[in-house]
């Protein structure tokens, strides 16, 4: 029986859809960052600016990070040896569970292989260890944590996106007695907003119901540690489970969850996500230690991303470019239908060397589709001048909307060495 045009027939809704995706082949370098080279065809090579990595700091780069790892894969082998079921828990993850333990004030914490997986044997475990839980769950979180809801036995209900008044409405029907998990975001990575934690906590208090909070687009960038939304909001100690990546903020790989040590106990004795995956390499768990380290020290370089993220959405809107207003380092630029998105997206490419995906359903709900930028502390000011007059050519060729009339601001055009140091970060203008 011939099967192939199955899959052809769904591929092809794909492209019919405009879903289809297509991954450039970039070869990153870790000198030049955020230039890379892209493989524009079999021995056609060119330089583009990547303005879309969740490397919102540059740590997957940074010389100690990249020195760790070395050093780590030279003295224990790249590789884990299996699950920690059967050949222990390598010394680099107990030190890194521990780090991230500190970091964010819990007595443990578990590491992952992902932050997808985290969330998704997480949430699933700590429900289904609750007997009749009620999980609560915000209307935009994120498909690992919706995968993690599915997995659970538990009944779930959606509250609206950071609605407290349909979420109180909710604990109030279930009742004082049942156990309840309320589990959301800090920082929503689509939009760039943020959740209002204590009113959440507030509410968790008052209807007697655990918090699940996933803080990924925020550890390392927020807070005087770099414990994320929570910590700069000075409400961690009132949520329950924290959950983080290592592959953002921290530039490495891998997930984690931090609690109490009975939370993190029960999932890493009842999780099968946990218990049958081969354990973070010793070399990725100790470039992970080095970045977490590295950035509970890290207020300067916060504050350079803090600076170029806010520079990049003050420049294209005074280009008259729709850029979503949001409080967060995240640069959401709107364009609202799929087959333009993905032209916008190709065109900055082909035309003017920047790297952007488009970010189209199911990601976000279709007529939402928006450039999703993400300016690091080693874009320059010049790289900004470069991206608001590639983006309104690109507005003008596409006839796509703009805000107001553009108008480019003007910024110095130094040249830049693009082999900057931690941590100073050279720019183009001061």
């Amino acid at each position: 029986m011939g099967y192939r045009h199955f899959f052809e027939d769904a591929i092809g809704r794909l492209k019919t859809e405009q879903r289809y995706r297509v991954f450039a082949d970039l070869e990153r370098d870790a000198e030049l960052f955020p230039l890379a080279h892209w493989h524009r065809s079999p021995g056609q090579i060119e330089d583009v600016v990547i303005w879309c990595s969740n490397d919102y700091l540059c740590m997957g780069r940074h010389p100690e990070v990249i020195g760790a790892m070395a050093e780590a894969a030279a003295h224990y082998g790249v590789g884990a040896g299996g699950t920690r079921n059967i050949s222990g828990t390598n010394h680099p993850l107990v030190e890194l569970e521990s780090e991230l333990a500190q970091l964010h004030g819990k007595d443990n914490a578990l590491v992952f292989t992902s932050g997808w997986i985290s969330n998704l044997a997480a949430i699933s475990t700590i429900a289904d260890c609750l007997p009749n839980c009620l999980i609560l769950s915000d209307a935009l979180n994120h498909n690992s944590m919706i995968e993690g809801i599915k997995r659970s036995s538990a009944e779930r209900k959606i509250f609206r996106h950071n609605d407290l008044d349909h979420l109180e409405e909710l604990l109030q029907a279930a009742g004082p007695e049942r156990n309840k998990l309320i589990v959301f975001e800090s920082l929503y990575s689509m939009n760039g907003d943020i959740a209002p934690i204590g009113k959440i906590a507030d509410l968790a208090e008052r209807y007697n119901a655990m918090t699940y909070m996933d803080e990924v687009h925020a550890v390392g960038l927020y807070g005087a540690h770099g414990g994320g939304i929570a910590e700069r909001d000075g409400v961690m100690h009132r949520i329950d489970v924290i959950e983080g990546t290592l592959a953002k903020g921290f530039g490495t790989l891998g997930g984690y969850i931090a609690a109490d040590s009975m939370i993190i106990d029960a999932v890493r004795s009842y999780a099968p996500s946990f218990i049958f995956t081969t354990a973070l390499p010793p070399a990725v768990a100790k470039a992970a230690c080095t970045a977490v380290k590295l950035l509970k020290n890290g207020a300067e370089w916060r504050a350079q991303h803090q600076r170029q993220s806010m520079l990049t959405k003050h420049a294209l809107s005074a280009a008259g470019l729709p850029v979503m207003p949001n409080h967060s380092h995240i640069v959401p630029v709107f364009v609202g239908d799929a087959e333009r998105c993905k032209a916008a997206s190709d065109m900055l490419l082909e035309r003017h060397g920047i790297y952007i995906q488009p970010i189209n359903y199911p990601t976000i709900p279709k007529t939402t589709e928006r450039l999703r930028i993400t300016p690091t502390p080693l874009h320059t000011d010049a790289h900004i001048v470069h991206l608001v007059e590639s983006l309104v050519d690109v507005w003008k060729a596409l006839k796509l909307p703009f805000v107001v009339e553009p108008k480019i601001v003007e910024f110095k055009r130094e040249t830049v060495d693009a082999r900057c140091t931690f941590p100073e970060f050279k720019r183009a203008a001061e």
